[in-house]
């Protein structure tokens, strides 16, 4: 019979301390300064209990740890004011603890009065003596606006090597990783969902953790849910023991803790492949296997062939709700994606080949500081645009390819050449919330830096094998820098060493890494001239030639043929130019208004933006409808900094006023936000990442680019950025 931990006598921070806990250290990411490089972590487990009445999340988290040198005097984690500490206790672990079972967690059942305490743990017997658990003193201090620091105080006694576990009891309210959902903002409106998003430093707030990218470790878990309720998190193994009702959950590949993740809700599977499904709502679920059966297996062989075996066994895609806050991340074996995605096939096909790519590039492989989240950025985009290369030819990636790139320019004239955050290498302050530095430079110079290391080498499979043989394989499920790539590139191609290539002038790989501006080479996109050259074309119709000549012009050419890529360049021109001549909006609204609104969301937003920037009054029936119809931040949150810039603001306020009881309550507040503030062009905006708030990038001048879904509006929406993390 399993014993239970005798942690739940301790009431927590009353229990008596044998000694005082050190004092924090400095304003830095407090666990990876810290604890995180005293101790070995080989495995966490979690005890989840949903409570979505109470929009509350109570959870028993295991550590199973040994130190690296004998008697570290407190284990530092990082934490957030979300969560609330019932008790920290110790347990020393059996010699064998890296084999032994993972410890039952015991749920209170239900009842009158206070809610009950989080799970409690039940470790399995152990032969001979068995350990017994003892209370620890622990201290939550400030630490950031998006977080806190949890100090352990530890026996004096402890001896390097010795295997031992702290158990940590907490509930965990408003948080910002942790998004609740009432029925009603789904999209079957028929029950509660839940989703956790830790991209980059959100998890703390899920659960107590080293919070850092540098460390990884296996993990399990035990969730109970609501009857009728269906959980999945990013894990291997996947089980639901049904006189229990509990789910269990198993990661057997070491990762960083942003990439624990949870989803529960109405959601139901359909095979789309020998090692894929997709898990949506039922309303959703016939469209998403429609769009991605046989799909996801071909990119998944695609990328084998050029990078190795898939790691993960399987590959699943949830889709979620419009409040989502980015458009998908990639959660080992269960990517997450916005439902919203689905409205446009090629944007659909961009980012899960986006996130397939992670799998290998972020997942395996991940970049051990967020300084440096290129690594895993620009590497999955250069092998999103390998695969996409290999299954739909040169022409399409060159295509997409130029429009990111475009973008990009877009967001250097927004922030300035000298911006610092348009390093590879950019600087982590203290206390600046990494999420502040996820920009489309991190993805494009990014891919471009990569492009050129390929290009160095005179052929892209000798770069693919490099990146197979020398990157992935070697170091696979462990944590890198920039300067562990770039050592094993010219460790590979010894003849690239010889020419001292990293030393090229204008083009050394330390420019590379540390030059604020745009990309010092971009790659050569003439094999997609066929698509894009279309698109400048009717571009310089209607912003050079004589406007008569171009209506004419303009009407022999159908873009209901384009591309979703060529008619989004086109539109993302004209809105460069905004505003126009008020003669050329009409005559555009005539040649294509009634055509671009039968088309997918990403065409439509576009439109939309330029009929507010050009105050094109005839078509705001169109922006009413699109708004009305519309709960994702992606699509929503661009046309209200539109027209709060412009003169539609109280056009904007009637819309919100009509439409707020149907919006996630942080989209909510962001729009309201938005409409009290207004967007003049000298606004300094600021930051709000997940209810925690923040001037970012004020003292270098540079506006903030914004994930978070409680962010004000900015100078660059989500719309200029299309977050795929």
């Amino acid at each position: 019979m399993a014993a239970q931990c005798c942690c739940r006598k301790a009431p927590g921070a009353e229990a008596a301390p044998a000694r005082p806990p050190p004092e924090p250290p400095p304003a830095l990411d407090v666990a990876s300064a810290s604890s995180a490089q005293l101790f070995r972590l080989r495995h966490l487990q979690l005890g989840l209990e949903l409570r979505p009445e109470a929009r509350e999340l109570a959870g028993c988290l295991v550590l199973e740890l040994c130190a690296r040198r004998p008697a570290p005097r407190a284990l530092v984690l990082d934490a957030h004011p979300a969560l609330r500490l019932h008790s920290a206790a110790f347990r020393r672990a059996p010699a064998a603890a890296a084999g032994e079972p993972p410890c039952a967690f015991a749920f209170a059942a239900p009842g009158p009065g206070p809610a009950p305490l989080p799970p409690l743990p039940a470790f399995p017997e152990a032969p001979g003596a068995e350990p017994a658990c003892c209370p620890l003193a622990f201290r939550v201090d400030p630490f950031t606006d998006y977080g806190s620091s949890l100090t352990v105080t530890l026996p004096p006694e402890l001896q390097a090597h010795q295997p031992f576990q702290v158990i940590l009891r907490y509930t965990s309210t408003d948080a910002p990783a942790i998004w609740w959902l009432d029925p009603e903002l789904t999209y079957g409106s028929a029950k509660p969902f839940v989703f956790t998003q830790g991209h980059s430093v959100c998890n703390r707030s899920f659960f107590p953790c080293f919070d850092t990218p540098a460390v990884k470790c296996t993990y399990s878990a035990v969730v109970k849910a609501p009857s009728g309720v269906q959980v999945l998190m990013s894990a291997t193994q996947s089980t639901y023991v049904e006189e229990e009702g509990v789910y269990r959950f198993h990661m057997e590949h070491p990762v960083p803790a942003y990439l624990v993740a949870l989803v529960a809700g109405d959601l139901q599977p359909a095979d789309i492949g020998p090692r894929s499904r997709v898990w949506a709502e039922p309303c959703l679920l016939p469209t998403a296997t429609s769009k991605l059966s046989g799909a996801v297996e071909q990119w998944l062989s695609a990328a084998e062939r050029l990078y190795g075996p898939y790691l993960w066994g399987r590959y699943d895609i949830v889709f979620l709700p419009p409040s989502f806050p980015i458009v998908a991340m990639e959660n080992p074996c269960l990517t997450f994606i916005i439902s919203s995605i689905l409205e446009s096939d090629e944007f659909l096909i961009i980012d899960v080949i986006h996130e397939v790519a992670h799998s290998w590039f972020g997942n395996a492989v991940t970049n051990a500081t967020w300084e440096e989240m290129w690594l895993s950025e620009g590497l999955a985009t250069y092998a999103q645009r390998r695969i996409t290369t290999e299954t739909y030819g040169a022409a399409f990636t060159c295509l997409e390819t130029a429009f990111r790139l475009d973008a990009l320019h877009r967001q250097m004239k927004l922030l300035g050449e000298d911006s610092p955050v348009s390093k590879l290498q950019v600087k982590l302050e203290p206390g600046v919330n990494p999420s502040h530095l996820m920009n489309l430079f991190t993805y494009e110079k990014g891919y471009c830096f990569v492009y050129y290391l390929s290009q160095l080498c005179g052929d892209p499979q000798r770069f693919d094998s490099f990146l197979r043989q020398a990157y992935v394989e070697k170091y696979k499920f462990t944590s890198v820098v920039a300067q562990d790539l770039l050592d094993s590139f010219l460790t590979f191609f010894p003849e690239l060493k010889e020419q001292s290539v990293d030393c090229r002038a204008g083009l050394e790989f330390e420019r590379w890494l540390n030059a604020t501006g745009p990309p010092l080479a971009e790659p050569d996109l003439s094999q997609g001239s066929s698509l894009t050259r279309p698109v400048e074309a009717l571009f310089q119709l209607w912003t050079a030639a004589p406007l008569d000549q171009a209506a004419a012009s303009a009407s022999t050419i159908d873009i209901s043929k384009w591309r979703t890529f060529q008619t989004a360049l086109f539109l993302d021109r004209l809105l460069d130019g905004s505003p126009l001549p008020q003669e050329v909006v009409t005559s555009l609204s005539k040649c294509y208004s009634a055509l671009l609104d039968s088309m997918n969301a990403e065409i439509r937003i576009r439109w939309l933006q330029i009929v507010v920037r050009n105050d094109y009054y005839p078509d705001l029936h169109r922006v009413r409808r699109f708004l009305e119809n519309q709960m994702s931040r992606m699509y929503t949150i661009p046309l209200y900094e539109d027209l709060c810039t412009g003169a539609l603001k109280s056009f904007a306020l009637e819309v919100f006023y009509q439409t707020q009881g149907r919006l996630h309550p942080n989209l909510r507040r962001t729009i309201q936000q938005i409409l009290s503030q207004g967007l003049g062009p000298g606004t300094e905006p600021s930051v709000e990442q997940g209810g925690a708030r923040a001037d970012s990038e004020a003292d270098a001048g540079a506006p903030a680019l914004l994930l978070g879904d409680e962010a004000p509006g900015s100078a660059i929406s989500l719309r200029d950025v299309n977050v795929s993390a």
